[in-house]
């Protein structure tokens, strides 16, 4: 059996995973990397490390695709595979920035995250995605809770550049990003498939920022061919 380690992104937990995990069934042992209690990417890749197998294939979403980067950057050898997910392999831009210190400002205000966790569907999802998504995706962000989430925002704040990591990863590796991405959109994935030796780039149609849990038959589907 493959043991495959797959991380989460900001405001979520292994909810996201599952339907992807659910697909992959039983040809795979898939552990969640943990996120939920560090305010740093260094903290989150080696609470992840100390629980994860020796040798392992590892996936991540969104800001779990930077944590990878982390792992790949702090312990490649224990690394098969990997495979990211709609991220970002640059820092924020000044823009991007401000707006991160200003979300982190309002959840830290905020009596209900309810409010922030639909607002966030907007850039998380595609328009036309069904209604039992968008309603696992408020919940998960609502039960993960404020603390996280601004633990989580401040360590993708202070990440910084993450591309000097890409040319040093040897391991089979593949990009993936949903089509109709609005947060880190395709072109962002065509970069960092263009600037790790051999990877390979896959669009995946009708589908926002969170392919695991909008479209996880097509992501299975990558990932199994990625894993042999």
């Amino acid at each position: 059996m493959t043991p495959l380690v797959v991380i989460p992104g900001l405001g979520s937990d292994g909810a996201v995973w599952q339907p992807t995990i659910d697909a992959l069934g039983d040809a795979v042992e898939a552990q969640v990397g943990d996120t939920l209690h560090d305010d740093s990417f260094a903290g989150m890749a080696a609470r992840i490390l100390s629980r994860a197998p020796n040798r392992f294939a590892l996936a991540g979403v969104s800001m779990g695709g930077m944590v990878a980067l982390e792992i790949m950057r702090t312990a490649p050898e224990r690394v098969t595979r990997l495979a990211l997910v709609d991220t970002n392999a640059r820092p924020d831009t000044p823009d991007a920035a401000a707006r991160r210190r200003a979300t982190i400002a309002m959840v830290a205000h905020a009596t209900d995250i309810a409010p922030l966790a639909e607002a966030s569907l907007a850039v998380l999802v595609r328009r036309a995605a069904p209604a039992a998504i968008r309603d696992a995706i408020v919940a998960m962000g609502v039960r993960v809770g404020r603390d996280v989430y601004l633990r989580q925002n401040t360590a993708t704040l202070d990440r910084g550049d993450q591309w000097p990591i890409l040319a040093t990863i040897g391991v089979p590796t593949i990009v993936v990003v949903g089509a109709e991405d609005i947060l880190t959109p395709p072109d962002l994935s065509r970069d960092i498939a263009a600037g790790i030796a051999g990877a390979t780039l896959h669009v995946i149609p009708d589908c926002g920022h969170l392919p695991p849990i909008e479209a996880p038959e097509a992501l299975a589907g990558l990932l199994r061919e990625w894993l042999g």
